[in-house]
């Protein structure tokens, strides 16, 4: 239908900056439009696809593609980022399940926040110094389950049935 006009490699700073701004106000689409281009010309470029995790997980509440963004972990160097945006995408996840108004929203939730936390785990056992990104999401996985009181499908039962 439309044959897409390329960047130029010079352009990808620029573009990055842009991408990050797009995020900033909100607009994930533009910024995984953005990302796309520059993958287009440089596929292996790190921020790119990180940017582009990035702008799927915000997407999440309107919609998951959990498969796809996971794809793009593999293209991610270094097995400390592959770990801790892996925790990224599952807290995200759960997060959006969070809002969301269904019967196992809050079990899905706390299963994603769970897995999260494992990746966070992970992530925090090869950090680097100094970086303490990984405990930080952690904790406020921790604290979201414990603040919205989700927990397992399982427990939820055991706890109903011990009333």
């Amino acid at each position: 239908m439309f044959e897409l006009k390329p960047i130029s490699k010079a352009a990808i700073p620029r573009a990055l900056n842009r991408a990050e701004r797009y995020r900033l106000l909100n607009e994930p689409k533009e910024a995984e439009s953005i990302c796309l281009d520059i993958l287009h010309i440089d596929p292996e470029n790190q921020e790119a696809i990180i940017s582009l995790v990035l702008a799927l997980t915000d997407q999440f509440a309107e919609t998951i593609r959990t498969g796809a963004t996971l794809e793009l972990i593999t293209r991610i160097q270094g097995e400390y980022e592959r770990a801790y945006y892996t925790g990224i995408i599952w807290e995200r996840k759960a997060r959006a399940h969070l809002g969301a108004r269904f019967s196992d929203a809050n079990h899905m939730a706390y299963d994603g926040f769970r897995e999260a936390m494992s990746w966070f785990e992970k992530a925090e056992a090869i950090r680097p110094p100094d970086n303490d990104d990984a405990g930080l999401r952690w904790n406020a996985c921790a604290r979201t389950i414990m603040e919205h009181r989700l927990v397992a499908k399982q427990e939820k039962r055991e706890h109903f049935l011990l009333e």
